[in-house]
């Protein structure tokens, strides 16, 4: 089985340097993707800017109490962690490596090819 080439992006020094939003989630650019970080639980999570459903911008959502996402157009969840839809649509949130490392926040993308 071929192991997964992952490449990490450095986003901020600090993660109280990311502009987080009152629902602890913020918009963020890694090598030319726009990527939504969320903060729950002492952990850091990304995952696609876009609902895989609608396009609902995943930052205008919020976070449930058992750690979800929820899209703010249709009330879809996901976990953050591997994207699967638990609210029983069956789409998949496109989910992303998150970090923090004592240099800072960095993303980890999948290298697919000749470019990520």
């Amino acid at each position: 089985m071929t192991e997964k080439k992952i490449s990490w992006f450095k986003v901020a020094d600090d993660a109280a340097l990311l502009p987080w939003q009152d629902n602890n989630m913020c918009q963020i650019e890694a090598n030319g993707k726009k990527i939504t970080m969320a903060r729950f639980g002492g952990r850091f999570y990304a995952f696609a800017q876009k609902c895989p459903h609608a396009s609902g911008i995943m930052t205008d959502g919020y976070i449930d109490a058992q750690g979800q996402v929820v899209c703010p157009v249709h009330r879809y969840r996901f976990n953050m962690q591997n994207g699967r839809n638990t609210s029983g649509e069956g789409y998949y949130l496109k989910t992303y490596l998150a970090e923090q490392r004592p240099d800072g926040i960095y993303i980890g993308i999948e290298q697919k090819g000749w470019w990520l």
